[in-house]
Formats: C-alpha cells, sequence, structure tokens
C-alpha cells in the first residue's frame, strides 16, 4: 500500500485525531521509538513554524543503560499539531510516552534501598515510583490512545536479559486485547533481521496473537514508519464483510439447500473474525465445505473496516444443481448446450399457443394465428369484369382453434339383486 493510502485511511478510522500510546516495559527504547517517528513522520510534515520548533523542544530524552529516563506520562507534542501528508491528508497527531511496567535489572524506581516517592496529578500526595508508573501506563493504555504501539526488546539494547522483560510485555498485551485497542508489538533490537530475532518475533505472535515486527527503533527509517502503521491499520476492528457468491447460486430459493448452507458456512468462518488481520486466517476455514473451490479477498477498505470476499463454487456443483432443478440429467457442457437448443425449440412453440391457452382458460376459447411462413400463395387466377381485368390471388393457411369443453361423467353404481333360496 502507498504512504497516501496508510495516512488516508487511518484518518477515516480515527477521524483525523491519532493519539497514539507508546506503552511496554521500561528500558526497552520507547522514547526512542517516539523521538524517530517524530523526526521522520510528523516534524517534516508541520507547516507551522512556531509549531515545529516547540514540537522539536518537547522531544522526550533518551539513553542506553538500565537507569530509567521518563519519570512520568508526557504528550509530545503537548498539544495535538496538525500534519499534512502529500497535501491531501490532514491528521492531528500526538504521541504519549509512558513510564512503563517495571522489570527486574532496571535503575531509578529506588532511592537510598527504599521506594523512590514521587507526586502524581492523580493523588494529593506522593506515592511509590514503580506504582505511579504502572498508574500511568494504564491510563495511557485505557484513557489517552486511539492507537496503541507495544515496545519490547531482545535484550540486546540494554544489560536486561531479555527473560525478565517477558512478564511486564504479557501484562501490557493482555490489558490492550481486554479493551480491543488496535495495537501492534515491536522488537527493539540491534539485529532485527537476525534469525534468533525472526525466531522470537515468530513465537510471540503465536503466543499472544498479535502482530510483531522487529526493527531497530534508533535506525528506524520512513519505510519502517509506514510499515508500522501499515500494520496498525489492519487490527481495527471489521465493520462489514461481503461474499460474492456466483450469480447462479443467488438466483436460488433462500430455502435452497445449497444457499443455506453457503450462508451457515460463511456464519461458522468469521463468527470469531473481529479485526480486518483475522479474515486472512479464516480463509482457510472454507476449504473443509465441498462446495466451495476456493475463497480469496477481492478488496479492502481499511478507512471504513470493510472486507469484500469471492466465493467460487466447486467443479460441476452448477451442473448438479441444474440436474436436481430440471429433473434432466446434465453431466457437463456439452449436455447442456443440446437441452437448451431442445428447450429453445419448445418454448418456441410453446409462445404460439401461450396466449390461445390463457384466452381458453379467461374465456373458454382460444385461436392460435398462423405464421407467415405457413401461409400457402395458390395460382394467381384472371378475372374479368366488363372491360376490366384483375388478378385473384388466393392464400391458405393452417389455424389452431381450442375450445374448453366441461367434461360430465356419470358415476352410478349398477345395483344387483340377489335371490335367496331357502
Amino acid at each position: 500500500m502507498d504512504k497516501f493510502n496508510i495516512y488516508q485511511q487511518i484518518a477515516e478510522r480515527t477521524q483525523g485525531d491519532i493519539y497514539i500510546g507508546i506503552v511496554g516495559p521500561v528500558r526497552t527504547g520507547k522514547s526512542t521509538f517516539i523521538k524517530r517517528f517524530m523526526d521522520l513522520l510528523v516534524i517534516p510534515n508541520i507547516e507551522n513554524t512556531y509549531q515545529k520548533e516547540r514540537a522539536i523542544d518537547e522531544l522526550p530524552q533518551s539513553a542506553s543503560g538500565r537507569t530509567i529516563m521518563t519519570t512520568e506520562p508526557k504528550f509530545i507534542p503537548n498539544e495535538a499539531v496538525e500534519v499534512v501528508i502529500d497535501e491531501n491528508v490532514q491528521l492531528k497527531v500526538r504521541m504519549i510516552d509512558c513510564v512503563g511496567y517495571m522489570v527486574k535489572g532496571a535503575m531509578g524506581h529506588l532511592e537510598n534501598n527504599a521506594p523512590r516517592m514521587v507526586s502524581t496529578p492523580w493523588y494529593d500526595h506522593q506515592i511509590p515510583f514503580e506504582e505511579a508508573a504502572e498508574l500511568g501506563t494504564k491510563k495511557v493504555i485505557n484513557e489517552h490512545s486511539t492507537i496503541g504501539i507495544v515496545i519490547t526488546t531482545d535484550g540486546s539494547i540494554s544489560d536486561i536479559p531479555r527473560e525478565d522483560y517477558v512478564e511486564a510485555e504479557r501484562r501490557v498485551i493482555t490489558e490492550l486485547k481486554a479493551i480491543n485497542k488496535p495495537f501492534v508489538v515491536i522488537i527493539n533490537s540491534t539485529n532485527p533481521r537476525d534469525s534468533e530475532t525472526l525466531k522470537l518475533r515468530d513465537e510471540m505472535e503465536q503466543r499472544y496473537g498479535v502482530t510483531v515486527i522487529a526493527m531497530d527503533c534508533l535506525q528506524m527509517r520512513i519505510d519502517d514508519v509506514d510499515t508500522v502503521m501499515e500494520k496498525v491499520l489492519h487490527e481495527f476492528p471489521i465493520c462489514e464483510i461481503g461474499i460474492n457468491i456466483p450469480k447462479w447460486v443467488e438466483a436460488l430459493e433462500d430455502s435452497h439447500w445449497l444457499k443455506s448452507d453457503i450462508i451457515t458456512s460463511i456464519r461458522d468462518t468469521f463468527k470469531s473474525a473481529t479485526k480486518i488481520r483475522t479474515i486472512k486466517d479464516a480463509l482457510p476455514s472454507f476449504e473443509q465445505y465441498e462446495f466451495v473451490k476456493r475463497a480469496v479477498i477481492d478488496k479492502v477498505s481499511l478507512g471504513e473496516g470493510n472486507v469484500l470476499i469471492d466465493l467460487s463454487a466447486a467443479d460441476g456443483l452448477l451442473y448438479r444443481i441444474l440436474s436436481e432443478e430440471s429433473g434432466m440429467e446434465i453431466e457437463g457442457e456439452h449436455k447442456l448446450i443440446s437441452l437448451i437448443k431442445d428447450l429453445a425449440r419448445v418454448k418456441k412453440e410453446y409462445d404460439r399457443v401461450e396466449y390461445a391457452l390463457h384466452e381458453v382458460k379467461v374465456k373458454g376459447y382460444g385461436m392460435v394465428s398462423p405464421q407467415m411462413e405457413e401461409l400457402t400463395l395458390e395460382e394467381p387466377e384472371i378475372i374479368k369484369q366488363g372491360n376490366k381485368f384483375g388478378v385473384k390471388l388466393r392464400a391458405s393457411a393452417p389455424s389452431i382453434h381450442i375450445v374448453r369443453y366441461k367434461q360430465k361423467r356419470n358415476c352410478n353404481k349398477r345395483r344387483h339383486r340377489y335371490n335367496k333360496t331357502a
């Protein structure tokens, strides 16, 4: 999908307001991702010079190591800015950074071996840093974002091992799935194309049932940004699924077994499909039905959440249904052509008498008029009338007269007399 379509359709799904919540465990590169995203997509497309300068000043800080850099949720920029992409798409964009869920080995949440106490806008008293981080992360997930991006890591970007991130990433993914927020997961890795990283990506997709992308957030390019946003589009809910079935199936009565079975198969196949991404995964289920040859996606309107699917009937099914409906054995195209020719000839004959039969039912009498090709022209005859001469032409043709006759029949039983003998 080209860049214009991606952001145009995101604008349609979010009514033009894109609030991106960046969540996940601490020390995974969330602030790095936000800075690169803003540098690549948002800031270059801000037309207002003052807003552009302010957005640059509000970019988050990031650093390597174990120390937590983000101390509270932060809107970047503080107020949503209007971004114009390709002169046709206008969006209001704002990203939300958060501390994230704590992981073993991270530093900055303790002070003198005791929980670090911080002030928050949600309480009039100080609370532990770890509690504030979790509360802020939950608010970003539930209240402030229209789409979510979970940032986790394979452990290559810091000194913290991969296994220490697993529980925190599981929590945030579970919470996003529970509220049906459109989101994707990014594995921040210094080796995003390494076989071990790709294996981890596949394992996470299998375990969580979500879309996972491996990338190096520090080296992220505009193509990577487009890929992330396109993947997010596929996580929006489905609004409508349209099915193209063969026209001859549409001509069948609603009570016909084939039409009924097709409707049942569609309901069973898509009953658990809630997101656009899951449609493609559900299509192979059609293969279990003998009357379906193949099912493919014909068109996807991501901006509206609509999917159109082409359903092809199994080979030979048309002739089977024609045989059932007509009571005649139709084995293939050759039989169908022969039958159509015969039926066309019979219909032509019936069309001649159809009106006469109607007249008989209504009036009791009907006549089938002769056709031009049935006229017989007799030999012309010269006639004389006084001093004038002429030619007499005579033609004849057969006509059919149909009369309704109400037949009556007596059904009296014959009576037999039997003489009794002593």
